[in-house]
C-alpha cells in the first residue's frame, strides 16, 4: 500500500469515528426491531442482485434512505475545503475538474449514476421536484480529489444537479477503486433546493450508494484497478463499516458492462433515494 492510500484510509477511519453515535443509533434500532420493541418501518429484502431494481421496499413500505457519515473527504465547507459555492459545480458530467483547478480527468471504466429522489412520506410514491443532489467519491485510484496527495488541486468526481419533474439527477462519471478498509461507494447529499445546495444550507440527507460484489470484480479485471483487486478481496458487504448493518436499501441496480462497444461500454447505476 503507497503512502497516498495510507494516507486515505487513516483520514477516513477519523471521519467514521465522528459518525460512531449516528452508527450505533441505527444498529440499536434494529436490534429493538428484531426484538419486536419497536415497529421496522420498509424492507427486510434479501440483497439484491446486480440486475435487480433497488428500492425502498415491497407492499407498498417505505423509509427514508438511510443516514450515512460524509466521511473526511465531503468538500462541502463541513471539513475544510468547499466545492459548492464555486461556479461549475453545478453539472452532469463530473469526470473533469473545472474552474481554477489543475484540469485533470479521472480515468476509469464509465459509470452512468441515476438517483430518484421521492418522498418517503407518501410512500415514496411522489417524485421530489426541485430538490438537489451532490455526489462525490474517489477515483480509480482510491483518492479524493480536493484532499488525497497528488489530486488536492483537482476537483473532479463532484457535482451538484437539481432533480427533474421525475425526482432524478444523472451523472457522468467512472467507476470508482477500492480503497483499504471500505467497501466501493459513491457519497451523497440530498438538498431542499439547488439554492440551498450551492449556499451549503439545509442538507436533508447524507448516505451513501453500494455496489454490488460481482460488478466490483468485473471493473477491478480491467487495467488500471489492480490495487482495487488486492483490497476487495479483503472486504464484504457485512463488515463494512458503513454498510454492515444493512444495505438493502442502498445497493445500486446496476446494468452494462466492461466493453467499449454498443455505445461506449460501461455501467449505469440507479438508486431510488427516499426523503
Amino acid at each position: 500500500m503507497n503512502g497516498r492510500h495510507a494516507e486515505d484510509r487513516h483520514e477516513h477511519d477519523r471521519g467514521l469515528s465522528y459518525d460512531l453515535p449516528v452508527l450505533a443509533r441505527r444498529r440499536m434500532i434494529r436490534l429493538m426491531a428484531g426484538a419486536g420493541l419497536i415497529p421496522l418501518v420498509g424492507c427486510t429484502q434479501e440483497e439484491k442482485n446486480s440486475a435487480s431494481p433497488s428500492s425502498s421496499g415491497t407492499s407498498g413500505a417505505c423509509a427514508e434512505i438511510p443516514e450515512e457519515t460524509a466521511g473526511p473527504f465531503p468538500g462541502d465547507g463541513s471539513n475544510g475545503v468547499n466545492v459548492l459555492n464555486e461556479s461549475g459545480v453545478v453539472r452532469r458530467d463530473i469526470t473533469r475538474s473545472f474552474g481554477d483547478s489543475a484540469g485533470g480527468t479521472a480515468e476509469g471504466i464509465p459509470l452512468t449514476i441515476t438517483l430518484t429522489v421521492v418522498d418517503a412520506a407518501s410512500g415514496c410514491g411522489a417524485p421530489k421536484r426541485g430538490a438537489a443532489v451532490y455526489v462525490w467519491h474517489c477515483d480509480r485510484d482510491g483518492a479524493y480529489s480536493l484532499y488525497s496527495e497528488g489530486v488536492t488541486e483537482e476537483n473532479y468526481l463532484r457535482g451538484v444537479q437539481e432533480t427533474d419533474d421525475a425526482g432524478r439527477v444523472t451523472f457522468t462519471s467512472v467507476f470508482p477503486g477500492c480503497y483499504q478498509g471500505r467497501w466501493p461507494h459513491i457519497h451523497f447529499e440530498v438538498y431542499g433546493s439547488l439554492a440551498d445546495a450551492t449556499a451549503t444550507t439545509s442538507i436533508t440527507n447524507t448516505s451513501q450508494l453500494a455496489f454490488p460484489k460481482d460488478v466490483c470484480e468485473a471493473v477491478y479485471a480491467t487495467d488500471g484497478y489492480e490495487e482495487s483487486v488486492r483490497n476487495l478481496s479483503g472486504l464484504s458487504l457485512e463488515s463494512d463499516g458503513v454498510f454492515g448493518d444493512g444495505h438493502e436499501r442502498q445497493l445500486a441496480a446496476i446494468t452494462g458492462g466492461t466493453g467499449s462497444g454498443g455505445g461506449g461500454g460501461g455501467y449505469t447505476a440507479t438508486l431510488t433515494v427516499p426523503v
